[in-house]
């Protein structure tokens, strides 16, 4: 996605420790209006995969989802990363490794939102080394769901997340891959 690739350029910044801040426009501040075009392309590449529901992790996931959601017609379903009183009981639980915070979570997800029916397409802003996507593919397998697609706004193709996925048989369509971040220079792999 060329538009994708030049806000990464123009907005983003290169941080220590491989991380891209883009905090612009995808995952602090949003751009509505250019989500929705990110959604409309996830709609274009998942479109007849029969997706009965989106889902993702709390908090940057969540917008481009959304947007997804909305052309889909589907509800979406995000793993949140704190127990709370109001959330069931009853939860399908995973673990994911944060990489930008360092931090382990425990994810969780009401057994009453994912059941064996669902055909779902999982959506997040980041994929680096694959912890956020593995967390929820293993609460989809709890729930009996199948996972008909993965969607990344930008894969740091440099980790080894994405190739991983995709070797285990994974449909993963990454709307920008990043395949250097060096001299304050970011280097995209071609279509």
């Amino acid at each position: 996605m060329d538009k994708l690739k030049k806000m990464i350029v123009e907005k983003g910044e290169i941080r220590e420790g491989n991380i891209l801040k883009v905090d612009s426009f995808l995952n602090h501040q949003l751009d509505a209006g250019f989500l929705y075009e990110m959604g409309e392309e996830f709609y274009r590449l998942f479109k007849d995969r029969g997706i009965t529901k989106i889902l993702t992790i709390e908090v940057s996931g969540i917008a481009v989802a959304i947007m997804a959601a909305l052309i889909f017609k589907v509800p979406v379903v995000f793993a949140k990363k704190t127990q709370s009183l109001n959330l069931d009981k009853d939860v399908y639980v995973g673990k994911v490794h944060s990489y930008t915070k360092n931090k382990e979570y425990n994810i969780m997800i009401s057994k009453r939102y994912l059941s064996s029916d669902d055909k779902l397409l999982i959506i997040d802003d980041f994929l680096a080394e694959g912890s956020a996507m593995r967390g929820l593919i293993g609460m989809a397998g709890q729930s009996g769901a199948e996972v008909r697609g993965i969607g990344v706004v930008i894969e740091k193709g440099f980790q080894n997340g994405g190739e991983c996925l995709r070797s285990e048989g994974y449909n993963i369509e990454s709307l920008a891959i990043v395949d250097d971040m060096k001299d304050g220079k970011i280097i995209f792999r071609e279509d």
